[in-house]
Parts: structure tokens; C-alpha cells; sequence
């Protein structure tokens, strides 16, 4: 450990950091490249080929030029996820959250009962549909 310095091994981890650092913002780049739907496909290629052939001056000239939608379009997209996220709970809710465990058919089962109360449906009418139901 003489022969490596604290100070070189500081440079070290400093050079690890950034290169990870790096990598980082070399995908979330690529990564917003594709996920802009206002550009055309040869506007994406042109920009995966600048920043595969010039990574450094590539990824620079990207945030410079378009760095400012990066944050939009990722806010955009978060707010799509939980909205799609959102109309999925609601359809669950509203279809009784029938996951195969038989809680959706605890609504058809008030549905019998009522017809039943009401004079609609006999006793062995009754019987019959609420067996098929819970078969």
C-alpha cells in the first residue's frame, strides 16, 4: 500500500464515480432520444449516431440543444404512468375486483338476492343461480 498514495486513491474513486456518473447520462440521453415523439425517426438516428461517435461533444451539444424538454418529457411521463395507473384501479374497483378469488361475484350475489326479495326468482331458482355462481 506505500507504493499507492491516499491521494491517488482518492483520484481513483473520483475517476469511478464519474466514469459511472457518465454511463449514466449517456443512457438517460439515449433514453430521451427515443422517448420524444416530436422528432422523426431519422432526427433519433442522427442523434444515437452523434452520440455513439462523439460521446462526449454528443451528449454536451444534446443537453445544451435540448436539455430543457428532458424534464418535461420525463414529468409527461410519469403523469401518463399514474394516470393509466389510475384507470386501472378504477376498472378493478368497478369490475369487483374479480382477481379469481371470488370477489366479483359478491355484487351478482346482491343482484340474486334482490331479485329474489322481490318475488322474481323462487326459492330453487335462487338456489340454482347462486350455486352456478359460486362453482
Amino acid at each position: 500500500m506505500d507504493d499507492y498514495p491516499l491521494l491517488n486513491l482518492f483520484l481513483t474513486m473520483m475517476y469511478l464515480f464519474l466514469w459511472v456518473l457518465w454511463f449514466f447520462l449517456l443512457f438517460k440521453v439515449v433514453t430521451d432520444i427515443f422517448r420524444d415523439h416530436s422528432m422523426n425517426g431519422w432526427a433519433k438516428a442522427a442523434w444515437v449516431i452523434f452520440v455513439i461517435v462523439l460521446p462526449y461533444v454528443g451528449v454536451l451539444v444534446y443537453l445544451i440543444a435540448r436539455g430543457r424538454g428532458m424534464g418535461r418529457r420525463e414529468v409527461k411521463e410519469a403523469e401518463n404512468r399514474e394516470a393509466a395507473f389510475r384507470q386501472y384501479v378504477k376498472q378493478a374497483a368497478r369490475d369487483g375486483g374479480d382477481t379469481g378469488a371470488g370477489g366479483g361475484h359478491v355484487s351478482d350475489l346482491a343482484k340474486l338476492s334482490e331479485l329474489k326479495e322481490k318475488g322474481h326468482l323462487s326459492q330453487e331458482e335462487y338456489e340454482r343461480a347462486k350455486e352456478k355462481l359460486l362453482a
